[in-house]
């Protein structure tokens, strides 16, 4: 995971702070600075961290399977 702010950090950073996450991933595509992404995490969420690309494939999943497009 790349370090520093992404693209749409100070939106992810809203997103974490109204809702008091462990970690919080914003992804945006055709936005108005273009397709990128951001994730912010407390510095003892390390556990929530390592469970993050499991979360990511599970969601691409579903994502297929709700457009007809089985893996």
């Amino acid at each position: 995971m790349p370090v520093g702010p992404g693209k749409y950090d100070p939106e992810c950073t809203l997103v974490r702070e109204a809702t008091g996450a462990a970690l919080v991933a914003v992804i945006v595509m055709g936005g108005d600075r273009g397709q990128g992404f951001s994730v912010q995490f407390n510095a003892d969420a390390f556990e929530v961290v390592a469970r993050l690309p499991d979360l990511l494939r599970t969601m691409a999943q579903d994502i297929e399977k709700s457009m007809g497009n089985p893996t």
